[in-house]
């Protein structure tokens, strides 16, 4: 017999996060990272990484490897230059988001190319569905698509409704809402759970103050929830099996 699992909510306040400073890069992890490893925060189901990374001038990440993982970066303040194994090079801006899925395997470099302004990001890796297949790479830009007071769905698993596909079960909007804007987010058999990342702002959702940089888990809530602006504020959803 089933019986109805209760929805529980998690705040991850930013200032609990883990963190790293290596000097051209300030670190924050929502998630067990690198040299940062905590039990009790090792993702949330198929998200496995929330790094909210300071990029300063000239530094950056040289070639390296990924395979198996879904990644997504969104560049806050100043510009990410990256460059992949398969032929890509592009400069992403502010407000813009980059896709790749490293599939059966990619290299890739990422560097801040100005003398003089930071990087400020966020990088965010889901664990894919299926095994292998050839590495993807695309580019969105929220002012092209994002909307006012809505939420606007960029990723998905099917690709619908304009959204860019991916390797998993998953969907990722992003929200944007003036001061005293109430969000509704749906309900969803498939897709029960959702992790909210303030980009900017405060938010209140499900009885918790969210600030900038915090983030919250629900689980087990199909018959959906709202998202209630204090302020003019900007934040990712993610919806997950």
């Amino acid at each position: 017999m089933k019986t109805k699992l209760d929805t529980r909510i998690t705040k991850r306040p930013a200032n609990e996060r883990g963190q790293s400073d290596h000097g051209w890069l300030q670190a924050r992890f929502t998630f067990s990272f690198a040299d940062y490893f905590d039990p009790s925060h090792m993702g949330f189901r198929s998200l496995r990484v929330m790094n909210n990374d300071t990029i300063q001038p000239g530094g950056g990440f040289g070639t390296h490897p990924h395979a198996e993982m879904e990644i997504f970066t969104y560049v806050i303040e100043g510009q990410l230059e990256h460059k992949d194994s398969m032929g890509n090079g592009a400069i992403i801006k502010p407000g813009n988001l980059q896709y790749m899925s490293a599939g059966s395997g990619v290299t890739h470099s990422e560097f801040n190319p100005s003398d003089t302004e930071k990087t400020h990001l966020y990088q965010m890796w889901l664990h894919p569905n299926e095994a292998g297949g050839e590495p993807r790479y695309a580019e969105k830009e929220l002012a092209e698509v994002a909307k006012d007071n809505a939420l606007t769905l960029l990723y998905s698993g099917d690709g619908r409704d304009g959204s860019t596909q991916i390797r998993q079960h998953a969907e990722i909007h992003f929200g944007r809402a003036g001061a005293d804007t109430t969000l509704d987010v749906p309900g969803s058999d498939s897709l029960p759970h959702a992790w909210i990342q303030v980009i900017k702002g405060r938010l209140s959702v499900l009885g918790e103050t969210l600030e900038t940089a915090d983030g919250l888990s629900v689980e087990h809530a199909p018959q959906g929830f709202s998202i209630e602006a204090g302020e003019d504020s900007e934040f990712l959803l993610f919806r997950l099996s």
